[in-house]
């Protein structure tokens, strides 16, 4: 059996790793169009000693999955520090710690009395007949306005850099869903779900946050993608963009742009959803139409570092978000020599700040010159740093983050729709059922096994 994988993110490498697991003789060949691999995995070692992530800088150590991978590959992660556990929201001109425990909550300036009055108003709140609700429409509804502004707006933007105004509730954080739908309340779900963690013995009682650890390795997240691609070897074929596909008899044909083609039994595609849509334009055009339909607005990542004998500690924790109501460049900053080890040089930090998105993705194409001196701006107001940075890098990603905006379960019905025309094309990648490093991982595994069933266990698809 010959497969064809198209993108050599880290989709596209664990879709492979995952099906030379289950059928090791397996015949297959990965197209990616860029010379580097690893797609928005990009760990950069710069001189100085910084290390500088331009894209994921880490994974939620909840998901077995991603942990089995890293056990597959032989890589050790790295765990971020307790320091990691702090995270501000900036508001009012000044920085406020997320609450992680109800006392903490109810003693929080970050929002006002009436507000954290109302946030507790969530156990009555009313609820809906909409189906598919922005996060605007369900934090004001259950939450109000001023915890919707200061709480679920900020998360929107970093977790998505998207606007929550325009991002489904239901697409985006299901589980979220799903909790009202059962419980009727969020509080009063949360509070259920604790107790009965509680008990039965389990650890992993569910709390206000993501849950799980924010994990690494020493060399940053390119590790994981840069052994898969090792390990790959000669399947990766870099530097060979796709132009096209069609069909020969029961085989897919992939053209590449030198003119060259190779044809397989079966095709998966784990390219950015753009991409797949370009690819497939004559192949399928509503099905290309459905994907190029997917938003991904302009993000820039940039890596600040600067000597502390100049700026002191400019944070005790992860980082903070800036909420859309304070009408800043910066989305929010990452300390990330707080986070993990090694990623400054002794006596210096290393801040990182995402610019751009759904919310003002123009301020991410600005010239090097102009995104500098308005970051500087922000992290001179908001931290307090007066010194210039020893060192400045700017990873752009022109289409970065993919947006689920309300409508997105629909377009993923229509998208299955048309596949069921083409037995054996697979789409997969962050587009569509999740955006994170760990999303990723799972739904390749799951991939592999839907397409070699015979000798996946149920356990393993957990």
């Amino acid at each position: 059996m010959k497969i064809s994988i198209v993108g050599a993110g880290i989709s596209g490498l664990a879709t492979a790793q995952a099906v030379l697991a289950r059928k090791p003789d397996a015949e297959i060949v990965i197209f990616e169009s860029e010379q580097r691999i690893g797609g928005k995995v990009w760990t950069e070692r710069r001189s100085g000693g910084y290390l500088c992530e331009g894209g994921v800088n880490g994974f939620l150590n909840k998901i077995p999955r991603t942990l089995e991978l890293c056990d597959e590959t032989g890589l050790t992660p790295l765990l971020s520090s307790i320091a990691a556990q702090k995270r501000y929201v900036f508001s009012r001109r000044g920085l406020h710690k997320l609450p992680e425990k109800p006392p903490e909550f109810l003693a929080s300036r970050l929002l006002s009395v009436p507000g954290r009055l109302r946030v507790l108003y969530e156990l009555i709140a009313g609820g809906t007949n909409n189906p598919d609700e922005t996060l605007a429409e369900f934090g004001t509804r259950r939450l109000g306005r001023e915890a919707f502004e200061r709480l679920i707006d900020p998360m929107a933007s970093g977790v998505f850099a998207g606007d929550a105004t325009k991002l489904s509730l239901k697409s985006c954080f299901p589980r979220i869903n799903e909790v009202e739908t059962e419980y009727g309340s969020l509080l009063r779900g949360l509070l259920t779900l604790q107790l009965k963690a509680r008990r039965e013995g389990r650890a992993d009682a569910p709390g206000p946050g993501p849950g799980g650890t924010l994990t690494s390795f020493a060399n940053g997240m390119s590790e994981l993608t840069d052994t898969l691609a090792e390990q790959l070897g000669s399947r990766i074929r870099p530097a060979t963009p796709v132009q096209a596909i069609t069909r020969s008899g029961d085989r897919y044909v992939v053209q590449l742009n030198d003119g060259g083609q190779e044809e397989s039994d079966l095709l998966i595609l784990a390219a950015p959803a753009h991409a797949q849509a370009r690819m497939l334009q004559s192949f399928d055009p509503a099905l290309s139409e459905l994907l190029d339909g997917i938003p991904y607005p302009a993000l820039s990542v940039c890596c600040f570092g600067y000597q502390k004998q100049h700026v002191g500690e400019v944070l005790d924790g992860f980082g903070f978000l800036v909420p859309s109501k304070e009408k800043r460049t910066v989305l929010g900053t990452i300390v990330d020599s707080n986070v993990f080890s090694g990623r400054a040089p002794e006596g210096s930090i290393l801040l990182r700040s995402m610019v751009g998105g759904a919310r003002t993705p123009e301020l991410a194409k600005l010239p090097d010159e102009q995104l500098i001196s308005l970051v500087s701006d922000d992290l001179r107001d908001i931290l307090g740093l007066r010194a210039e940075p020893e060192f400045v890098r700017i990873f752009r990603h022109e289409r970065a983050i993919p947006q689920y905006i309300v409508g997105h379960a629909n377009r993923l019905e229509a998208i299955d729709d048309q596949l069921r025309r083409h037995p054996g094309l697979v789409l997969t990648g962050n587009a569509f059922k999740g955006v994170s490093l760990n999303d990723c991982v799972v739904n390749a595994y799951k991939t592999a096994g839907a397409l070699i069933p015979d000798v996946i266990t149920d356990q393993m698809m957990d």
